[in-house]
């Protein structure tokens, strides 16, 4: 689910920097070197698909790692969603760097064969901070079959092309978030937690493949540049001072950082306070399936309400419902049901507000996108991952505080709003 909002938020930032329909060529850019429209798709949507797999397909065996590997501390066993966040944050600067150097499948196919091993790796560890280790390195391989994926897409296509490329893969992608907890949950009734990891790697190993089979280089050598430190230092400078750039960014980050807490909290909820772990995987895929609805109402009303109206209307919204579902909690009247509910109104809400702010974070920088989409994407990534562990480790057994920790982020994110609001009133002067 978080790599869905992860690859939806990079979806609008391209958006935001396309040129408009009359100035675009419809066709791709290289037909004669992509594999058939469909199998391009379907090989896209299944590297960008290895992300949340990671994420999504261990929640239901978080319990079972903690006795097998003896945590003590169960808010310790978060660690292993948020140092997977980390490292995806991290390695998408990189790997997009070298991805423009030393070619696209290259970097690709490597990345993902990395990710193979550390998943095999991890499915023989048996100590608790080599695993951490392990899901880091993990995390960062895996950050290539969601940045370079994205720059194949801009290199073969172009125009409404494009973005029928974006949005079907978004489709099949969204598959992951919903199925891959009731994966987990499925393997952990006939096999032990390691056989998680081992099919992690088996489905690493088809997607590399198929690959390093089908698709092109799409980034010939005359258009690779080496790394320029200098350039690199002057778009981060330009992405942190401009202020839609910088503030619409750090909501971002507050508000998938609420997101990542949610899911790294789910196992100890349903196993700590609903007693009922095996509801956990059809929880979880309703409560996605209501952002991937946000989603798709987003693209049918944004051209006619606007990125700003629809995104600052749902932030409060967002703030509202989390209040909401506080006071509910506390006043001892929280039931699963409830909780279904009002989980699946903030995560829309949520999904309207972040695919919103990703078009407005790139709305001044389209000049540098690529490193601006980039450096954006760490910031948010990487943040993200520390304010959810944050959120996470302060839980005691009372769901009060994920409605609390999103609340919070929310009112944080709107105070971003009102900085950005402000700053513009003070330049129009």
């Amino acid at each position: 689910m978080v790599s869905f909002i992860r690859f939806f938020l990079a979806s609008a930032r391209q958006s935001a920097y396309i040129r408009p329909m009359s100035e675009r060529t419809p066709e791709p850019i290289s037909e004669t070197k992509a594999p058939p429209f469909a199998e391009f798709v379907a090989l896209i949507a299944m590297l960008m698909a290895l992300g949340a797999l990671g994420i999504d397909a261990i929640l239901p065996a978080l319990p079972t790692i903690g006795k097998d590997l003896s945590v003590d501390v169960p808010n310790h066993l978060q660690w292993l969603i948020s140092i997977y966040f980390l490292g995806m944050g991290a390695g998408q600067l990189t790997f997009g760097i070298l991805s423009d150097w030393l070619g696209r499948k290259r970097i690709l196919i490597g990345g993902v064969m990395l990710y193979v091993v550390f998943a095999l790796v991890a499915a023989f560890v048996h100590d608790f901070g080599l695993l951490l280790v392990i899901r880091l390195l993990q995390g960062f391989a895996v950050s290539t079959s969601g940045v370079v994926t994205r720059s194949i897409i801009r290199d073969l296509y172009s125009g409404a092309k494009m973005a029928k490329v974006t949005s079907i893969s978004l489709v099949v992608f969204l598959l992951v978030p919903i199925l891959a907890p009731s994966f987990g949950q499925l393997v952990l009734l006939v096999a032990p937690w390691p056989v998680i990891f081992l099919s992690m790697a088996a489905f690493g190993v088809i997607a590399g493949v198929w690959a390093w089979l089908r698709l092109p280089e799409t980034h010939p050598p005359e258009k690779r540049r080496k790394p320029d430190l200098g350039h690199l230092r002057r778009v981060a400078f330009f992405v942190v001072t401009e202020p839609g750039s910088l503030y619409y960014t750090l909501g971002i980050t507050f508000l998938i950082g609420s997101l990542l807490a949610y899911v790294s909290l789910m196992p100890q909820i349903f196993e700590d306070v609903f007693r009922r772990p095996e509801l956990m995987a059809g929880i979880f895929a309703a409560c996605a399936a209501t952002m991937g609805g946000a989603s798709i109402l987003n693209a049918s009303i944004v051209e006619r309400l606007g990125t700003k109206r629809i995104s600052h209307t749902a932030l409060i919204g967002f703030i509202a419902v989390s209040l909401i579902h506080l006071a509910w909690t506390l006043a001892g009247l929280e039931t699963i049901l409830s909780f279904v509910i009002l989980q699946s109104l903030t995560m829309g809400l949520m999904s309207l507000t972040t695919s919103n702010f990703g078009a407005m974070a790139m709305e001044k920088v389209g000049h540098v996108a690529g490193t601006a989409s980039s450096l954006q994407g760490v910031v948010s990534t990487i943040g993200a991952g520390i304010i959810s562990g944050l959120i996470g480790q302060a839980w005691t057994g009372g769901i009060w505080l994920l409605p609390l920790g999103a609340a919070g982020c929310g009112f944080v994110a709107l105070a971003f709003v009102a900085l950005n609001q402000r700053s513009r009133l003070v330049s129009s002067f």
